[in-house]
């Protein structure tokens, strides 16, 4: 089984730090997005663009990813598919996804979009911080030991 990682790469902020864990562990990454994002020229990354569209980034991720395998995604649905593959998940901010935490946030991610569809103003997330950065490098360690182990 590979050990790979993926980055749902549009709006993903700890790209460089993907980039530095994949070299110590030499895994490849995969950096999906729908428009063209500056990456290392290495032979470890690779990026992937991918037609725009509603989730086609999301579905190219879901179909590869899979037990051994890490996704960095701030989307639950994409999240919860790659989850229900096996994949590790972690958000950029360094929140694991796992399936004791995946139902809560896709009922909140419903929530929301229930309430805006109100016309009910909702808040955006926090801003990001050093203290994410450094969760998710946590996480990110945490998550591909955890990967390595179904791998």
């Amino acid at each position: 089984m590979a050990k790979t990682l993926y980055i749902d790469a549009d709006a993903c902020p700890v790209k460089e730090e993907v980039y530095r864990v994949a070299r110590r562990l030499n895994w490849p990454v995969f950096v999906v997005s729908n428009s063209w994002i500056r990456t290392p020229q290495e032979s470890l990354i690779r990026q992937i663009v991918v037609d725009a569209g509603p989730d086609i980034a999301d579905d190219w991720i879901a179909e590869r990813a899979g037990a051994g395998d890490v996704v960095i995604t701030n989307d639950f649905p994409l999240a919860d598919r790659c989850l229900k593959s096996g994949a590790e998940c972690i958000r950029p901010n360094g929140t694991v996804l796992d399936e004791n935490t995946i139902g809560s946030a896709l009922a909140g991610r419903m929530v929301g979009e229930h309430l805006r569809s109100m016309g009910v103003e909702t808040s955006g997330p926090p801003p990001f911080s050093n203290a994410d950065r450094s969760k998710f490098l946590q996480a990110l360690d945490a998550a591909a030991a955890r990967a390595a182990r179904k791998a």
